[in-house]
């Protein structure tokens, strides 16, 4: 009786755990394929069977959790933005990290002047600049001004943060990569992502939440 109890209490939990995992990964390998995705330089064909593979884990989940369609936030479009007009930036980021690029295209089309910096390890421009562990993203901005942003950050609240900065804050920073943001798009999808605010203290706080794609045009 003790082990029929055990088993019927304790197996739920591990199935749930199960499940837990898959939909961690499934979400992992979206992002992996999303920013693979704007690299143009694939290393090889394995790159492109990891990426596909990947998609079709999540079709079902983000089909369910998202928009089908995301408007399109085109780093190399013809129709450039004053948002970030007479703002100066340097980029720290990864040499082969393509979303990172992406993301710096965007920024400039919508008028941010940046200087791109590949560096061997970020983790030490994010821990100089303040960066706490878990806003962490894939490139770090700094402006001349000494303003943060990390990640994947939209241009819009870029431009209203340096706008009127909060006295308490030292930027804005996008946690990981969510799919569907600014320099992470991928086959139409999009994930609904915070905007965190950094502040002197070391806290955060939500500074914007992007529940549509339309919230970061």
């Amino acid at each position: 009786m003790r082990r029929y109890k055990d088993r019927f209490f304790n197996g739920p939990s591990r199935l749930s755990g199960r499940a837990l995992v898959l939909m961690g990964t499934a979400t992992l390998s979206l992002t992996l394929a999303a920013c693979s995705q704007t690299n143009t330089k694939v290393s090889d064909a394995q790159s492109v069977k990891v990426e596909q593979s990947a998609a079709q884990n999540v079709q079902v989940q983000t089909e369910q959790s998202a928009p089908a369609i995301a408007p399109a936030i085109n780093p190399s479009s013809s129709l450039k933005s004053e948002l970030l007009k007479n703002v100066s930036a340097t980029v720290y980021k990864d040499a082969n990290c393509g979303c990172c690029k992406a993301w710096v295209g965007y920024a400039e089309d919508n008028g941010l002047n940046a200087t791109a910096h590949d560096v061997a390890d970020l983790s030490l421009f994010k821990e100089r600049y303040g960066v706490p562990q878990q806003m962490r993203s894939c490139h770090t901005t700094v402006t001349t001004d000494g303003f943060v942003f990390e990640g994947h950050v939209p241009a819009k609240h870029m431009a209203q943060f340096l706008a009127k900065p909060p006295k308490k804050a030292i930027g804005l920073a996008v946690p990981s990569m969510p799919v569907g943001s600014p320099g992470m798009e991928y086959q139409g999808k999009f994930m609904p992502y915070k905007v965190m605010q950094l502040n002197k203290d070391g806290t955060t706080e939500v500074y914007a939440a992007i529940e549509t794609p339309q919230q970061q045009l």
